[in-house]
Order: structure tokens, then C-alpha cells, then sequence
């Protein structure tokens, strides 16, 4: 399927063309700190997505309209569609003037909300040591915490000494079975894991150097 005709995005500043998505340069401009230019990705299932390109150390990836413009620091009401501009013949021109929007769908662009809160997040998981059967919690807050529970996760024979932080041994006692049931739901104290709230696979807890089966799956099948 071809999103859209030659004639429409000829005067564009494309970057790449894909059977169903169209890349563009885009941009968000703040009277504080300037221009911050990213790379819109319009999917044919109605999907925004911006990839944020203002410093070499921006980490800021596949972002929605509405956090790219927060992003930036734009100033006074958020109005994405007139703040965040692309490149046409060389000028800025707002996204509300251009043929992109024609396939924007707000339903795709938002999380479900059965617990509160715009994003899935990663609980507190648990792996048993093999020497003494007690499980140790594990945070997964940051992309290093989720690969440090991945490669304990992954190891057949995890042992209490081989945390990689808080160095502990099979002496030291086990959580109480109270906070054993506690996996850490920020949005929901009732919520058990329901797949609205608990993530699924991201770039956050997947990795592209790793061979195990969920990566190479996630990284195969994951949106370009």
C-alpha cells in the first residue's frame, strides 16, 4: 500500500519511504531554547511516532506528538498539530497544514487505561536462588536494572551471589511473604499484573545483542 502520492510529499523533507510508513524531519520550536528537531514516523494504522534528535545524548525515543512537544519545552497550551512543523520547501509549515494528518488516529496513539497513568511500566520481578530456594526482588526501573534481571533470569542455575549489586549471600534472610506478593504497581495497589499496565516488551527490557528467544522475537517483529 502506498500511504501517499508523489505529488504530495515531493516539496517534503523525507528522509525514508516504507510499504506503510512515510518518515519525515520534524521539528518543535520554544522561545527558550530553540529548535528541537526529531523524526516523525507516520504509520499506516495511524500511529505518530517521533524520535528526538536534539543533542547526541538524547534518549528520548518513539515519543507521542504530545511528549515531543513537552519535550522541547514549548511554551503556553498544547496544541501539537500547530507547534511540532516539518520542512516544506524548505520552510517550517505546521503539521495541521500538511497531508500527514489525513492518517492520524488518536485511538492508536494512546495506551489503554484500565490503571491510571499514559505508559506501561515495569514491575518488581523475582528470581530463586538454586543453593538455598529464596526469592530475591529485582527493580526494573532503567534499561541496566531490566538487563540485570534478564541475564539473572536467563541463567539456569542463579545463585544469591551472583547479584550483581547489593552483594548478598544465602544468609540473608528473604522478604517477608507479604512484600513477596508486592511486585510494585505505582498505579493500582489491587493490580496483579494485568497486560493494560505491565509491559509486555519494549526497548527498555529487549535487547538487540541478545540471543535468546523473547529479544530475537521482539526485535523481528518490532515496528522500523
Amino acid at each position: 500500500m502506498k500511504m501517499f502520492k508523489e505529488e504530495e510529499l515531493n516539496s517534503m523533507k523525507v528522509l525514508s519511504r516504507g510499504r506503510n510508513y512515510v518518515e519525515v524531519r520534524c521539528g518543535c520550536t520554544s522561545q527558550r531554547l530553540g529548535d528541537t528537531i526529531g523524526k516523525l514516523k507516520v504509520f499506516a494504522n495511524g500511529k505518530f511516532v517521533i524520535n528526538c534528535e536534539c543533542s547526541d545524548n538524547c534518549s528520548e525515543q518513539k515519543l507521542t506528538p504530545y511528549d515531543f512537544e513537552k519535550h522541547s519545552g514549548r511554551d503556553g497550551a498544547r496544541r501539537w498539530k500547530n507547534h511540532i512543523w516539518v520542512f516544506v520547501n524548505e520552510k517550517k509549515v505546521p503539521l495541521r497544514k500538511t497531508v500527514l494528518l489525513k492518517y492520524y488516529k488518536h485511538a492508536t496513539n494512546v495506551v489503554p487505561a484500565t490503571c491510571r497513568g499514559k505508559r506501561t511500566f515495569h514491575r518488581d520481578e523475582f528470581v530463586q536462588c538454586v543453593c538455598c530456594n529464596k526469592q530475591r526482588r529485582f527493580r526494573l526501573r532503567t534499561k541496566e536494572e531490566c538487563r540485570i534481571y534478564h541475564d539473572a533470569k536467563d541463567l539456569k542455575r542463579w545463585r544469591c551471589s551472583n547479584r550483581p549489586y547489593d552483594k548478598i549471600n544465602c544468609s540473608v534472610d528473604e522478604e517477608r511473604e507479604k512484600r513477596l506478593m508486592t511486585r510494585g504497581c505505582p498505579r493500582n495497589p489491587n493490580c496483579e499484573g494485568c497486560t493494560s499496565c505491565v509491559c509486555l516488551g519494549c526497548l527498555k527490557c529487549r535487547f538487540a545483542d541478545c540471543t535468546c528467544r523473547l529479544c530475537v522475537d521482539f526485535m523481528q517483529n518490532a515496528e522500523p
